[in-house]
């Protein structure tokens, strides 16, 4: 996925977040509904969310240094790793407090300003509609044949994914706040109130923990899709590598790959042809796999009697 598509997707977000967030604010002043009190907040965190990953993406730009020889690249994980305890601790634990507090002392909705909040809550439907679907565009030009739960689970880029799950969250928490509202001027009973409330506050917990636990794998270290894998084991072999002992790849970042790979070569060559060798090797890695910019490979024999399972130690999956 391109920066370009994240930051689309991102900045429409970010547009219909802060709009959003402001008239959710009236229209819990207005109608004292814990549910708006609970999506105002949920809209503020999720607007503070974009400018995170707007911020992450811009500082991983920055060049590579002596300390950082990889470059800055992993700073979109770590921003994306600090959204998921955004989402839970500002939006998730404030509406499950919210709720609690409510489902003790209950109360009604002024009917005066009735109208105020389902107005809001149905406009603010509309323009989450227009980022989801942003969203949901921008992630189709590199979703390719996965399905949502796929591409979650193993984008590389973060931007996209964590722009779906909050959107997500965010339609799913505005029919929970209109079932919350509008149950409760029907009836007059505040723990309607409450209760969508605190469905808010279980959704964005259920997102953050997703969104952590798929952060902290790209923190760790992802391998290239099993896809570049095979197509990067395949290209290393030709003239001079008559194969592949052992494999790892690994994300420096999104659209930077890190392969590390120990060669076959003929025990009857020479330096000069090794070197050759290695130069096309890495030439045929690069087409086929452009975001391999970084390449380290090493020349070795096949043992006789451990060639087939040296061969058979490739498993190339992991960093």
């Amino acid at each position: 996925m391109s920066a370009h598509a994240g930051n689309k997707a991102i900045v429409a977000a970010l547009g219909a977040n802060l709009s959003i967030a402001a008239l959710k604010v009236v229209a819990f002043a207005l109608s004292g509904s814990a549910s708006m009190l609970a999506e105002a907040i949920h809209s503020a965190a999720d607007s503070a969310n974009q400018m995170l990953l707007m911020f992450g993406g811009k500082r991983a730009r920055r060049k590579a240094t002596t300390e950082h020889p990889f470059g800055y690249g992993r700073e979109r994980y770590i921003y994306a790793f600090v959204v998921s305890i955004v989402i839970f601790s500002l939006g998730g634990l404030f509406a499950l407090n919210e709720a609690i507090e409510k489902f003790q002392h209950p109360h009604a909705l002024d009917i005066t300003w009735a109208w105020v909040p389902l107005t809001v809550l149905v406009g603010s439907i509309i323009l989450e509609g227009y980022s989801f679907i942003t969203a949901v565009k921008e992630s189709n030009h590199t979703r390719g044949k996965n399905t949502w739960a796929q591409f979650i689970r193993t984008a590389k880029a973060p931007e996209l994914p964590v722009v779906l799950l909050e959107d997500s969250a965010a339609l799913t928490g505005l029919v929970f706040a209109l079932f919350g509202v509008g149950m409760t001027i029907l009836t007059g009973n505040g723990l309607w109130d409450a209760a969508g409330t605190a469905l808010i506050g279980l959704l964005l917990v259920a997102v953050s923990v997703v969104l952590v636990v798929e952060t902290k794998s790209m923190l760790i270290g992802e391998a290239a899709d099993p896809t570049d894998i095979e197509a990067i084991a395949s290209a290393l072999v030709g003239p001079g590598v008559e194969g592949v002992i052992h494999l790892k790849t690994m994300h420096l970042a999104p659209e930077e790959l890190l392969v590390a790979a120990k060669i076959a070569v003929s025990k009857d060559a020479t330096g000069e042809d090794i070197t050759e060798a290695i130069d096309a090797a890495e030439k045929r890695v690069r087409a086929v796999v452009r975001i391999a910019n970084l390449i380290y490979l090493e020349p070795d024999l096949y043992s006789a009697a451990g060639s087939r399972a040296q061969r058979e130690a490739v498993n190339i999956g992991h960093p």
